[in-house]
């Protein structure tokens, strides 16, 4: 088969939608990918996988694209899951890994998403792409949209780091800076859909982006030989990549490859400057109310309003896990102190993350065995506005004071 799936299914009812054409939401809302698990547990098996070329792409029974056609791609390598032993004796953790996502082609896990909606635009003939980014995934569109000779439109607001501004232009897309939030860059791309005719790639607004997400999950799967780890510490704006990561679970449960029924408990991890799913998942409701007044140095976590607040609070839920806020004002001075700790460069949403490690171990909920997982989601050389460097200037190097450089 060139393809194992079978449909595409609406999230918050059910229904049922081919998906052979294109599509995008049903009522507003956001569409899963389904495939016929019984002929792929015919087809292959995780020893199979093992030999493959050590890409995301080794994964492709579970992916939309179909198997004959080779992928646009410029080297989704598998990422790292490294040990923090002096970060997680900080916290008094005895199994601690970070999962190293800077280490994908555009510098973040936005390269696993946006490689998936790029491909399967190109699959179903389209040739312009616009998307609102709060930074990394506006830089991976447009490098996957230049990898494909696609025209790629980027809308990004106006505060975005200098980096991600940068990386989009030197992959030709067409960057516009927004005097507003990304909710403001997605009404524009909205409003010139039918004039522009592109195709909007906003998170969620496509079902693909979910399925490279996914692959973060069938990774972590097989790192730990199938046995998965007890929590995971997951920074969440639009909140793809924990969607991903628990239908990528489910899906490889069904196919009876886990070791144990027992899931991962997923941590959603926010800043107080916007928070709507920790506010919601507290509150007990299935919906989140838009933030009002966004503010965070961790762009990536700058959602006010996401199209798939109640898959992420579903999964949360269903994992037995949580989310919660961490103080803004504590973001980039943690992300210094961790990034120094076992020399991984954490950006300041997994910095959050770290955070949220100390407040969890503080009140119990994590305990000193629990096998405890975090994803860098980007690079740290991307937010460069973040950290202060405060540089020392030798202003004459045939004259240092070598006793002061200590001070």
């Amino acid at each position: 088969m060139a393809s194992f799936v079978t449909h595409l299914e609406a999230a918050i009812d059910g229904t049922r939608l081919p998906h052979d054409q294109i599509q995008t939401l049903h009522q507003g809302r956001p569409l899963w990918v389904r495939y016929d698990l019984n002929a792929i547990r015919e087809a292959i098996t995780p020893g199979m996988i093992a030999w493959r070329p050590p890409t995301m792409w080794r994964y492709r029974e579970l992916l939309p694209v179909p198997g004959d056609v080779e992928p646009v791609s410029i080297g989704e390598s598998i990422t790292p899951l490294l040990p923090a032993p002096q970060l997680a004796a900080r916290f008094g953790l005895s199994h601690f890994w970070i999962k190293d996502e800077s280490r994908l082609p555009t510098g973040s896990f936005k390269s696993r998403g946006l490689a998936m909606a790029v491909n399967m635009a190109r699959q179903f003939g389209i040739t312009r792409l616009a998307i609102p980014s709060a930074g990394n995934a506006g830089g991976a569109m447009a490098a996957y949209a230049a990898r494909a000779g696609m025209e790629a439109y980027v809308f990004m607001p106006r505060d975005t780091p200098i980096v991600n501004q940068v990386e989009c232009v030197l992959a030709g897309a067409k960057t516009f800076l927004v005097n507003g939030l990304i909710t403001d860059c997605g009404q524009i791309v909205r409003a010139g859909a039918d004039t522009m005719n592109w195709f909007d790639c906003s998170t969620l607004k496509e079902p693909y982006r979910i399925e490279g997400k996914k692959t973060m999950g069938l990774e972590l799967a097989e790192q730990f030989e199938y046995s998965l780890p007890d929590f995971i510490v997951y920074p969440t704006g639009g909140g793809t990549g924990l969607i991903g990561m628990w239908k990528a679970f489910q899906e490889l449960r069904a196919l009876g490859w886990l070791k144990s029924d027992t899931m991962p408990q997923m941590i959603s991890v926010q800043s107080d400057g916007c928070a709507p799913i920790a506010r919601a998942f507290d509150a007990g409701e299935r919906f989140a109310a838009p933030w009002v007044n966004a503010h965070t140095c961790a762009s990536g976590l700058r959602v006010p309003a996401a199209v798939g607040d109640f898959m992420i609070l579903d999964a949360i839920r269903e994992s037995g896990g949580f989310a919660l806020a961490v103080p803004e004002q504590r973001i980039a001075s943690t992300m210094r102190e961790a990034s120094r700790l076992d020399g991984i460069a954490l950006c300041p949403e997994s910095a959050a993350c770290v955070l949220a490690i100390e407040f969890l171990r503080a009140d119990g909920r994590l305990a000193p065995n629990d096998r405890v997982v975090l994803f860098n989601t980007g690079s740290a050389a991307k937010y460069i506005e973040t950290v202060p460097l405060n540089l020392q200037v030798l202003h004459d190097p045939k004259n240092v004071d070598f006793s002061a450089l200590a001070r």
